[in-house]
């Protein structure tokens, strides 16, 4: 099965503090969101929109010959700015959305089709993520990288920056897993990929959602869903697409850029 039936929405904003202008830094000569928009036309998407409040940003995929609606310069997250392209160009109830970010060049189409399929096929999910199997005790402990534990369906039951699950014994012996049992032996546990797709009618219904105690104290928008009764499905890739998120990404992305596209 091959999911066509599904848009994407590129949110894109040239403010950040690690990295200003990064949607105009140029990768082997070409600005980092032409790339982006390259990876979202080679999959089978049948609308592709760049989501910005940025004119610089818009002018360039303009004159590209990309789709751009400029969106609220207040939101705070993709998810918004995303739900904001959604009720604007009144999209259907029924449709399915993937967004992909503005610093994610390297982003297969392959990977794009089977989050769109896989929310598709998970008919009582309203949104659907990936995650990889954890590869070390580092990653494991390191609070940057988003742990999520799931159910026997794929659903969601918990997102966090702290090691889940964890292991009893450690906890009460307080001393490191790693120090316990070696890197080798730790729990069966999986890093969040941070790619979504989401039902149309559920991504209308988020943005009118608070945010949540636990969205708060984690940072973590995608526990407003849990938090609200909402499902999400992750499915389990080997390896996720590398992002920039610094200056120092952008070798690295442009010799992948060089291999793969």
């Amino acid at each position: 099965m091959t999911q066509e039936n599904y848009n994407i929405v590129i949110p894109s904003r040239y403010g950040s503090s690690r990295f200003p202008g990064k949607p105009l830094h140029l990768l082997n000569g070409k600005p980092m969101i032409l790339h982006v928009v390259d990876r979202a036309l080679e999959s089978n998407a049948q609308i592709i929109v760049v989501a910005t409040d940025d004119e610089r940003i818009e002018r360039l995929c303009t004159d590209a010959g990309a789709q751009v609606v400029m969106t609220d310069v207040a939101h705070v997250s993709g998810t918004d700015r995303i739900a904001e392209v959604a009720a604007r160009l009144d999209w259907p109830d029924d449709s399915i959305i993937v967004g992909l970010q503005g610093d994610e060049p390297a982003t297969p189409a392959t990977m794009l089709n089977q989050l769109a399929e896989n929310l598709a096929k998970n008919t009582d999910a309203n949104m659907a993520t990936f995650c990889v199997p954890v590869a070390d005790i580092t990653e494991y402990e390191n609070p940057n990288r988003v742990k999520v534990v799931r159910d026997h369906r794929g659903m969601a039951l918990y997102f966090s920056r702290a090691p889940i699950p964890a292991r009893r014994q450690s906890i009460l012996d307080n001393i490191s897993l790693g120090e316990q049992i070696g890197d080798s032996d730790f729990p069966e546990s999986y890093v969040h990929v941070g790619l979504y797709a989401y039902r149309c009618s559920y991504l209308k219904r988020f943005a009118n959602m608070d945010a949540a105690v636990i969205e708060n104290e984690e940072q973590l928008e995608q526990l407003r869903v849990l938090f609200n009764g909402g499902r999400i499905h992750v499915g389990v890739i080997q390896e996720a697409a590398a992002g920039v998120d610094h200056p120092d990404d952008v070798k690295s992305i442009e010799s992948i850029l060089q291999a793969k596209f």
